[in-house]
C-alpha cells in the first residue's frame, strides 16, 4: 500500500491510523506550522460550531484569526447548504465549498487545482469518520480527526455516527487514534 504521511515516527495510512484530539480548539496552531500547513480545510458542523448557528462563536473567531496569523488558510468544507455556510464563512471572512459531498473528493480536488494548493500542505480537520475523514483519504489530505463538540446533530448525521462510533472504537482498542500532542512533542 502507498505511504501517505510520515507524522515523526508515526506513518498515517489514513485508513489505519489517525490523529486525534478532542476539538479544533485544543489543537495548538503552532501544530500545523510544525507540519508544514499552509491549507487548512476544515468542517463546520460539529468542527467549528453547531449546525444551527449562523454566525462563529467568539471562540471560533479567535482561534481563525490566530490560524491567519501564523500563515495558513483557513477553507471551510461542508456538506451543508450554500445559505447557512457561506453566511457563517463570511462572518469569519473565509473561503468555504458548501455541499461538498464528503465522503467524495471530486469536488475537493477540483477545488485543489483552481487553487493551486499543495496537498503536501494541506491538512484536513473534522469531526466524522464517514465524511471527513473518507474525502481526505480520497483526495490524499492529512487528516485530524475530532470528536463532535456540541450534543445535537442534524438528523441525517445520527446516520453516520452509527458507523462512527463503532469505528472508532475499533481504532482506540487497537492504538490507531494517535492523540496530536504526541505528534506535537507535548504529550
Amino acid at each position: 500500500m502507498k505511504e501517505r504521511f510520515r507524522y515523526n515516527n508515526y506513518m498515517c495510512l489514513s485508513r489505519k491510523v489517525f490523529v486525534h484530539a478532542k476539538s479544533l480548539f485544543e489543537i495548538d496552531v503552532d501544530f500545523f506550522v510544525q507540519h508544514n500547513v499552509k491549507t487548512l480545510f476544515v468542517d463546520l458542523d460539529n468542527t467549528l460550531d453547531s449546525y444551527r448557528l449562523y454566525v462563529p462563536t467568539e471562540r471560533t473567531k479567535e482561534y481563525i484569526a490566530k490560524v491567519i496569523e501564523a500563515g495558513i488558510t483557513p477553507i471551510i468544507i461542508s456538506n451543508n447548504k450554500g445559505k447557512r455556510v457561506t453566511s457563517y464563512a463570511k462572518n469569519l471572512g473565509l473561503e468555504c465549498m458548501y455541499s461538498a459531498r464528503k465522503p467524495f473528493a471530486r469536488k475537493i480536488k477540483r477545488l485543489i487545482a483552481q487553487k493551486s494548493i499543495n496537498v503536501d500542505e494541506t491538512m484536513m480537520v473534522g469531526d466524522q469518520l464517514v465524511t471527513d475523514a473518507g474525502m481526505a483519504n480520497k483526495a490524499n489530505i492529512r487528516m485530524v480527526l475530532t470528536d463532535k463538540i456540541v450534543k445535537e446533530d442534524q438528523w441525517t448525521t445520527h446516520f453516520n455516527r452509527l458507523i462512527d462510533r463503532p469505528m472508532r472504537k475499533h481504532y482506540a482498542k487497537k492504538g490507531k487514534l494517535i492523540d496530536w500532542r504526541t505528534l506535537y512533542g507535548k504529550s
